[in-house]
């Protein structure tokens, strides 16, 4: 297998410089002279590229048993259209309230702004997909990201779309676009592709399920959240759901008669972000190289085949590598937008690579990639005069027994104590003294409620 991989990744080499050449599609050479290969010419838009000689594989020596003769495909490379977003690929996911609180005609609204973001993205089974998830107090998900890989498909489900008109379960909603919507069986790409995972949830309301646990769950499987509030809407529980940096992933708006307004600005989010001095004026190109990979994968490794196995499975690695690589050179990737990092917390982009920042109440580890709590109290820097108590990133001060702390909270004063003279109760002298303070209370008594029989006799005086 490795003896026939080498030649034939070299072919590959050449095949890709031959095919992507700036926004034009042209042939070069790096056929291999002792085999050849039959595929159809590429189609590109109303042309169609010859190939010099017919390129059909022949089982190698060692493995004559093998028959692999596969049907010819003809690879269509169609040019988007100018309205249409050159996005990065992505599973892209709407989760949409249609609780009692939102009105037909508001619902329609929200309809409306999820066809003017499908017609924006550059959808597709290699480019973008897209599914919608509709809850109240249930959830039902109107359709997966397998379901439709055209426009006007997406809009006309999207057209049929009717509200379920009960609570607002949120976080169920949430958890149900994990379990049934982002995994391999619904149609969202394995995470060896590294295809970013978005989530979009409008709602109205305030949550009546907790969030904070299935939206913390969510961006830990690396699905980027944005929450988009209308009208009564709840910001804390908003920002609660949504991704950091906060002010990129929430969005408000007074009324859904404007929340079409908000297709520019996911637009400008969802749409690829090209590096400074790098740009990239063609990002189709990633569906042509998924359609490639494929094809490739399909001639370097049987293991597609009926009645046959492959025992080289590293093939497969090369080729998700090579693929990589050659996007990488041709178009300036975001890698973090794209999901390829190991950053426990945040990630920085830059000109060529990236960095990573840890939230509030936490320091980067010497890995620089993982975030610790910040333990003020071990750091010395609490100002405690005697004891320092750390709390989620911050600390509070105490006091040792004896002590009371003094309102700066940071300082302690020594309680003041009575001396108690025990006295026999049984002397002459005890005696006198416990009958003087009895005599003295009565006293007292008296005297106030003479004050009480005047004020009352006053009283009865007005009547």
């Amino acid at each position: 297998m490795k003896q026939l991989l080498s030649p034939v990744l070299l072919s590959v080499f050449a095949f890709f410089l031959g095919v992507v050449h700036g926004t034009h599609y042209r042939m070069y050479g790096g056929y291999l002279p002792a085999r050849s290969y039959n595929m159809r010419p590429i189609v590109y838009g109303s042309t169609v590229l010859p190939l010099s000689r017919p390129m059909l594989l022949n089982s190698p020596p060692y493995s004559a048993n093998v028959r692999y003769k596969p049907e010819p495909k003809t690879l269509q490379v169609t040019q988007p259209t100018e309205r249409a977003c050159k996005s990065r690929p992505m599973d892209l996911v709407f989760i949409i309230d249609s609780s009692r609180s939102v009105r037909p005609q508001e619902f329609e609204k929200v309809k409306i702004f999820l066809s003017d973001m499908i017609e924006t993205l550059d959808t597709g089974e290699y480019a973008t997909r897209v599914a919608v998830v509709n809850y109240a107090s249930t959830v039902k998900t109107e359709f997966y990201l397998k379901t439709y890989f055209n426009k006007p498909e997406m809009k006309k489900a999207v057209s049929m779309i009717s509200p379920l008109s009960t609570g607002t379960m949120t976080g169920l909603a949430i958890q149900a676009a994990i379990e049934e919507v982002f995994t391999e069986e619904a149609g969202s790409r394995r995470a060896a592709l590294r295809i970013p995972k978005v989530a979009i949830i409008v709602t109205d309301g305030r949550p009546q399920d907790r969030v904070q646990d299935v939206a913390a769950r969510a961006r830990a499987m690396n699905i980027e959240i944005y929450a988009v509030g209308v009208d009564r809407a709840d910001m804390k529980s908003l920002k609660l759901m949504a991704s950091e940096p906060l002010d990129d992933h929430v969005f408000y708006v007074e009324t859904y008669g404007v929340i079409e307004k908000l297709t520019l600005k996911f637009r400008e989010s969802l749409c690829a972000q090209m590096l400074e001095n790098n740009s990239c004026n063609d990002m189709k190109t990633y569906g042509v190289f998924e359609k490639l990979t494929l094809k490739f994968r399909e001639r370097l490794c049987s293991l597609m085949l009926e009645n046959h196995s492959c025992t080289d499975m590293e093939t497969y690695c090369v080729i998700e590598k090579l693929t990589l690589k050659f996007r990488e050179s041709l178009c300036g990737v975001d890698v973090c937008s794209m999901g390829r990092h190991d950053c426990e917390h945040i990630c920085v982009s830059t000109a060529d690579s990236y960095f990573c920042k840890c939230r509030d109440g936490y320091t980067l580890n010497p890995d620089k990639k993982t975030c610790s709590r910040i333990d003020i109290c071990a750091l010395g820097r609490h100002g405690c005069e005697h004891i320092c108590v750390s709390s989620d990133g911050s600390y509070t001060c105490k006091c040792r027994n004896g002590y009371t702390l003094n309102p700066d909270k940071k300082t302690c004063s020594q309680e003041v104590r009575r001396v108690v003279q025990v006295e026999d109760p049984c002397k002459c002298e005890a005696l006198v003294a416990f009958q003087r303070k009895v005599n003295t209370h009565i006293e007292t008594l008296t005297s106030k409620l003479e004050q009480l029989t005047r004020k009352l006799q006053v009283y009865e005086r007005k009547q």
